[in-house]
């Protein structure tokens, strides 16, 4: 009786433990733990085409903490072609717990959005029609939706979404097993048959509020 007592004192510590990560992140310790992320993703979190750095201002704070726990554990950048996203697997290491994660994430959350220059010739008109796909899991304004675990795509950089579509078609990004979000993108992309209508449809997300 004692043992079993025992156990479950230990069960519900260990549940109240991640209760309290979870529910009580500390946005001014995030935001000094942010500074190591600033060096590429800048101060304001608005991304660098030269240091191919996406724009992490205003993402959902759910979905920055499920991809740095995602590049911890090597489920993504691991692939031997995702060069950038090797490079994002040490610096999501130096976060040493999730709490640090849940902090980082938090902070990143309340940054404002940016709003990035257009780098693409592709007409956005003919994008709109693709985008009705990625519309019913991002949302018509690419808003994003946590309950279907599709993150925001509006106020993101045009040259990181082309890349992350030809990364998921390719198989570059959501290959891995334990990548099971990824592995749904994977099939989404591959719709998009040609570079011109990868263009075209990051081409209208980038003209998305």
């Amino acid at each position: 009786m004692k043992k079993k007592l025992t156990n479950l004192i230990l069960i519900t510590a260990a549940f109240l433990g991640a209760w309290t990560v979870n529910a009580n992140p500390d946005i001014e310790k995030g935001e000094k733990l942010f500074q190591m992320c600033a060096a590429c993703h800048g101060q304001s979190g608005e991304g660098s085409q030269n240091l191919n750095a996406p724009a992490s201002a205003g993402q959902s704070q759910w979905y920055v903490k499920q991809q740095l726990n995602n590049f911890r554990a090597s489920i993504r950048g691991s692939h031997p072609e995702d060069s950038y996203g090797r490079q994002m697997i040490p610096m999501a290491t130096i976060l040493k717990d999730e709490q640090a994660v849940m902090d980082v994430s938090s902070f990143i959350e309340t940054l404002p959005l940016t709003t990035p220059k257009t780098t693409l010739t592709a007409d956005p008109s003919s994008g709109k029609a693709s985008y009705g796909i990625c519309a019913s899991c991002h949302g018509t304004s690419g808003e994003g939706i946590a309950a279907l675990n599709a993150p925001r795509l509006s106020h993101q950089h045009d040259w990181y979404i082309v890349r992350q579509l030809k990364n998921f078609k390719q198989g570059i990004r959501g290959s891995h097993a334990k990548d099971h979000y990824g592995s749904q993108m994977r099939s989404m992309a591959l719709i998009l048959a040609s570079d011109k209508q990868i263009d075209e449809v990051a081409a209208y997300i980038s003209t998305l509020e």
